[in-house]
């Protein structure tokens, strides 16, 4: 019997093995810096503030938001100008107060959305 075939089997086999160990030794490795990479990283950070430490409410109260309404600012159309407008001619988007200040209000018997499955438009 030939035993030249199962000793280059086995010899592959062991080089397999060690292939596998030393790359098992380098991601170990790898995920060893990692971690201490981490550490050393949340250690240099501004530790998290203590109770006492945390931000406290002005003597005034908490801070309310107000809210406006704003009107768009009409773009003139093509037909009108004769051209079309570029980016830098349309400016800011609405800026204005609007001089109505009450919040919209849903029509009576109207659900407000859309596919609502109701009877359809008034």
């Amino acid at each position: 019997m030939d035993t030249t075939w199962y000793e280059a089997a086995s010899a592959g086999s062991a080089a397999g093995i060690a292939v596998i160990v030393v790359g098992g030794l380098v991601v170990a490795a790898v995920l060893v810096w990692a971690v201490r990479l981490g550490i050393r990283v949340k250690q240099d950070e501004p530790r998290t503030p203590r109770g006492g430490e945390h931000p406290t409410l002005p003597d005034s109260g908490p801070v309310h938001e107000e809210r406006h309404r704003r009107e768009p600012v009409e773009v003139p159309r093509a037909e009108e100008t004769g051209r079309r407008l570029t980016p830098h001619e349309l400016g800011s988007s609405g800026s204005r107060r609007s001089a109505d200040q009450s919040r919209p209000r849903w029509d009576e018997g109207s659900s407000g959305s859309f596919g609502s499955g109701g009877s359809g438009g008034r």
